[in-house]
């Protein structure tokens, strides 16, 4: 995810759209049903969306839509985002496909916001570079992963970051190094800063063989398919782990499991029976059947073991404004 908003949306006319078709030429798309967009296939319908190819037009655009007072949203594949059944009033930056790409230079790779992260970390690998194979089954772009410091196996995509590129709320170009970004664990400043990652640049330090890499990038890979739901509409995790209920009983989805959480239902949305911290969409889901299940598995959570867990998941407004899911 990578997402901010400003002011209260306002309506968006025809100049307004035709002036963002010459900021982004063939990035502009209208009245866009979110549900074929979202990762969870829910959603009303985006007035407009936006989908620039280069950081230069992303501010642009966002110099352009502050210059008209009008609200934005910047996102990239929706994998931790439930967009209202009301649909989305403000702009929507789309931070995929079109800015994608990786340029490798020696140890360092300086890759494009909209890149999918499976690819990069193909590439690493085919470099001959270990230490990112723990995001190779994670379904997002590059900037979503750095924005919400995202990994598997108790890691994180921080680990070998060096700079990021953003655009801010205002439309400046601003490179923020590691040290300045506020990582923690699923954690970063740009989720509350107003900032598009646009860019950023991984540094690598060990060599290993391909075979080996690929090999132990396979097992991952393998590992998720038994673990994870693949075929239903998704988010992915919709808790975080909390570290003190993770030490004491165990990750929220046993915790869920236990207390039998997995297959409950409202409307369409369902605990996964693969994983209890997962929710489907089995069909005609709203996001109201999400937050409600969503606050009845953290409510029953809480009820049972004292610790409240964090959602992962975000909700998307129809102004545009971008909170945690319940």
């Amino acid at each position: 995810m990578n997402a901010s908003c400003v002011s209260s949306p306002s309506p968006i006319t025809e100049n307004i759209v035709d002036e963002l078709r010459r900021i982004a030429p063939g990035g502009v798309c209208c009245n866009v049903d979110l549900a074929k967009v979202s990762r969870w296939k829910i959603g009303g319908r985006a007035d407009c969306v936006v989908s620039p190819a280069t950081h230069d037009e992303v501010k642009k655009i966002v110099s352009f839509l502050n210059s008209r007072n009008l609200s934005f949203l910047a996102f990239g594949s929706t994998s931790n985002l439930l967009f209202s059944d009301q649909g989305l009033r403000a702009v929507a930056i789309c931070i995929g496909p079109r800015m994608s790409g990786v340029e490798v230079d020696g140890d360092c790779f300086h890759v494009k916001g909209g890149t999918w992260v499976p690819s990069l970390a193909r590439s690493v690998a085919r470099a001959g570079y270990s230490g990112f194979e723990h995001v190779c089954g994670i379904p997002g772009t590059v900037g979503g992963l750095v924005m919400m410091n995202g990994g598997s196996l108790r890691r994180s995509a921080s680990e070998y970051l060096v700079e990021i590129l953003s655009v801010t709320a205002t439309g400046e170009t601003r490179i923020t190094a590691k040290e300045d970004c506020g990582f923690g664990y699923r954690r970063s400043h740009f989720q509350d800063s107003g900032q598009i990652i646009t860019g950023v640049t991984f540094r690598f330090e060990h060599r290993d063989l391909y075979s080996q890499i690929r090999r132990r990038m396979l097992t991952i890979l393998s590992d998720r398919r038994a673990k994870f739901p693949q075929r239903m509409p998704n988010c992915g995790s919709v808790f975080k782990a909390h570290d003190e209920m993770y030490a004491q009983i165990g990750p929220p989805g046993a915790v869920l499991d236990k207390l039998g959480f997995k297959g409950r239902r409202i409307g369409g949305a369902q605990v996964s029976l693969e994983h209890a911290n997962f929710i489907n969409n089995v069909g005609g889901a709203c996001a109201s059947d999400v937050r409600r299940l969503a606050h009845e598995m953290k409510e029953a959570v809480f009820a049972e073991t004292g610790y409240l867990i964090e959602p992962e998941a975000c909700f998307v407004e129809s102004c545009g404004r971008v909170r945690p899911l319940i």
